[in-house]
């Protein structure tokens, strides 16, 4: 078989290795928790828009010539309804999140970037729609970071300085983000418990992991995923108190966890995200925080820290 080499950076198998940095975070914190709001509600794969086929909404969209009803009313239950439940939860602890919005999405409902406004959340770049970027050419997914900053900007108070690519970026995404100016960060890779620098065309770059697919209320609708909310708060506790382990042993990491309005809006599901918050509060130890927070924090501390 002749394998063909496709391009882009190359793999790093090694990152910190045996020695990662002993961190110091914001008030001795043994561990820096990142909750993560997707929202794509709007800009999905749609068969009434034109597209050949529908998102996953509670089961599997379909193909066709029809317009798929049922993954429709999903997402618009997470529009509708789960956004505001999940701003309300935050709310009432007074905590502050990272929304990875797809920029369409938020245009089609302003009012939820005021919400993100006003509430002092972080708008996180998302795509333009929430589709897969690796399918573009170079000159159109630099016109699409661009009319999607320029849209969050517009929309939410404030432009996005951190961005992830549904599911995968393409071999110049980075590329592009830094060549577009105004980023600290990006997330688009899941191979790290912590911050790191990489270097795109001889300049510094920071990558946030987004090391939450295992911690992820899309695995509610996945095959091999929770079967109930319980599932999904056992995961995270169990994944709090390990890190928590480490932090006080030396080696303070960084956790993300990853929701949906469409999923973890629905109030069987928002339990369990509260269940999980309360835990992390009353650790008194764990720093729950934007990504721009934590982002910034490393920028000006790394040094700091211990190999």
């Amino acid at each position: 078989m002749n394998a063909r080499p496709l391009g882009g950076p190359p793999r790093d198998l090694i990152g910190y290795g045996a020695r990662p940095p002993k961190v110091t975070w914001p008030n001795g914190a043994a561990l820096a928790l990142s909750p993560v709001i997707n929202y794509e509600e709007g800009s999905e794969y749609e068969t009434g828009r034109g597209d050949d086929h529908s998102d996953l909404g509670e089961f599997p969209g379909y193909a066709g010539e029809y317009r798929d009803f049922c993954v429709e009313s999903v997402f618009e239950y997470g529009s509708r309804t789960g956004i505001w439940n999940l701003f309300r939860l935050l709310d009432e602890y007074g905590l502050k999140t990272t929304v990875y919005a797809s920029a369409e999405a938020i245009e089609k409902n302003p009012d939820v970037g005021a919400a993100i406004e006003r509430a002092g959340h972080e708008p996180h770049g998302h795509g333009w729609r929430w589709t897969e970027q690796f399918r573009m050419d170079v000159d159109e997914e630099r016109a699409l970071i661009a009319r999607a900053v320029e849209t969050l900007e517009r929309l939410c108070g404030s432009r996005p300085v951190g961005w992830y690519s549904r599911y995968s970026p393409s071999i110049n995404t980075r590329e592009l983000l830094v060549e577009e100016g105004g980023f600290l960060y990006d997330s688009l890779p899941y191979n790290d418990d912590l911050p790191y620098y990489t270097a795109v065309n001889g300049r510094s770059h920071l990558v946030l992991p987004y090391n939450s697919l295992v911690y992820n209320d899309a695995r509610y609708v996945f095959s091999q995923g929770f079967g109930s909310p319980s599932a999904f708060v056992d995961m995270c506790k169990r994944a709090i108190d390990e890190f928590r382990r480490q932090g006080h042993a030396g080696y303070p990491k960084m956790m993300s966890i990853g929701t949906h309005p469409r999923y973890s809006g629905q109030m069987g599901r928002l339990s369990a995200l509260r269940e999980i918050l309360e835990h992390a509060l009353e650790c008194g130890d764990v720093w729950i925080a934007r990504r721009r927070d934590i982002a910034e924090w490393w920028q000006q501390h790394h040094e700091e820290f211990d190999r």
